[in-house]
């Protein structure tokens, strides 16, 4: 089984909704979705962040702070 680290041109469409780089640049924005853009200027969205296998960061945890 073959599968793309990044999403497609059409599938970047059919998540934004748009066909014009700029339009998906700004929905992809408006949504939080976390994405890059190439050299061509074209969004590129990498397939774990949207099919949900991306894993959530570990919350920061701060030093030990005397109590003051």
């Amino acid at each position: 089984m073959n599968v793309d680290l990044f999403l497609n041109a059409e599938e970047v469409h059919q998540l934004t909704g748009f066909k014009r780089k700029t339009k998906q640049i700004q929905q992809l924005k408006k949504m939080g979705i976390p994405f890059f853009i190439n050299a061509t200027n074209r969004p590129i969205v990498s397939r774990s962040v949207v099919d949900g296998s991306a894993k959530a960061k570990p919350p920061k945890t701060q030093g030990w702070q005397p109590a003051l």
